[in-house]
């Protein structure tokens, strides 16, 4: 259950509403999603979330499907359900496959897998793999 109540449509402030009406635009979808209703509370921090997440996952050099499978992958390390729920659908909806989704899946096992097994030997970054 949430902290907070989610804000509706009727209780939104004007800056909310004009926030909600940019995330339909942007989606091209009436669908407001629990996250956003949550944040409305606050409508400076909804409003600079929403901005900044529109402009990481909006056009770029990496495209949609990884962008959402990037965040899939850092929501199961950081154990966000709502984000990884929401971004397999967002992924699914931007195209990727049920093989895709198979494989992320088997490499952020490995990844998690191997992270903790380098961790607990503490074993030295190669002098190679630097960045210099």
């Amino acid at each position: 259950m949430s902290v907070r109540t989610l804000v509706s449509d009727e209780e939104a402030s004007a800056e909310v509403r004009a926030v909600f009406d940019d995330i339909r635009e942007t989606r091209g979808s009436d669908f407001i999603n629990n996250f956003w209703r949550a944040l409305a509370h606050d409508p400076l921090q909804l409003n600079k979330v929403w901005e900044e997440l529109k402009e990481i996952m909006g056009p770029g050099t990496i495209d949609p499907v990884t962008k959402e499978m990037i965040y899939i992958a850092v929501s199961t390390a950081n154990g966000c359900e709502y984000c990884i729920h929401s971004h397999t659908a967002a992924a699914k909806a931007k195209g990727m496959s049920e093989a895709q989704h198979s494989e992320l899946i088997s490499i952020i096992g490995m990844a998690g897998k191997t992270n903790h097994l380098v961790t607990a030997l503490q074993v030295p970054v190669d002098d190679v793999f630097k960045a210099e």
